[in-house]
């Protein structure tokens, strides 16, 4: 999967970039997870830090168009985002299990 870049938005309050980014994929819609560790990837970032929002492919299309937040660290990922943003990329989820039980 190729991932490239439109705009990048920094927001230096939240400690996050917004991007947005177009893929070009060869099957089906790539996964969320899949999305997202291939743009963390791309940046040199972990995968906790990255947080995909939008998904969008047209009919036939082989492009997908989406929004991510690119966080500095993963702490201020689960600080900002809300439970079931950070449940869709299964971020944080292991340490609360861990707690509960």
């Amino acid at each position: 999967m190729d991932v490239d870049i439109i705009s990048e938005e920094e927001n230096p309050m939240l400690h996050r970039t917004d991007i947005r980014f177009e893929t070009t994929h060869e099957e089906a819609t790539p996964s969320r997870l899949s999305v997202r560790d291939s743009l963390a990837a791309k940046l040199d970032k972990d995968s906790e830090e990255v947080v995909v929002h939008e998904l969008d492919t047209k009919f036939g299309m082989r492009k997908t168009i989406g929004y991510a937040k690119v966080y500095d660290s993963a702490a201020d990922a689960l600080d900002v985002e809300q439970d079931h943003m950070l449940e869709r990329n299964k971020i944080g989820g292991d340490e609360a299990d861990a707690e509960e039980a």
